[in-house]
């Protein structure tokens, strides 16, 4: 079981810095498909048969971002939904940012 899925989105607090390299690749270990990008952010690429596939998947991220307070930047357009995950308000990433790739992965798979 991945213990990230069981944990809740907490608010950063001013001044907290984003992840270190070690804690970022150890955390990448628990959201397999999830790639680290330059540094900053993560990201996936999520493919369906149709639009209305991928709107209805849009939906359920939105809905999870909204129970967890953290949300994703989203893209999305005929059979793909483009996520990036990063914390806004640090600039990079934060355990939270796993916490909502891990229970994407979770929506996907169910």
């Amino acid at each position: 079981m991945n213990t990230l899925t069981t944990k809740r989105c907490l608010p950063c607090e001013v001044g907290t810095l984003p992840l270190e390299r070690e804690a970022v690749e150890k955390l990448l270990k628990e959201i397999p498909e999830w790639e680290w990008k330059n540094y900053h952010h993560l990201q996936r690429r999520f493919n369906f048969k149709d639009f209305a596939e991928a709107l209805a998947f849009v939906n359920k991220v939105g809905a999870l971002a909204e129970k967890e307070g953290h949300h994703p930047d989203i893209e999305f357009g005929w059979g793909y939904v483009a996520i990036k995950l990063f914390t806004h308000n640090i600039n990079g990433l934060s355990e939270n940012d796993f916490i909502v790739a891990a229970k994407i992965n979770q929506l996907v798979a169910s």
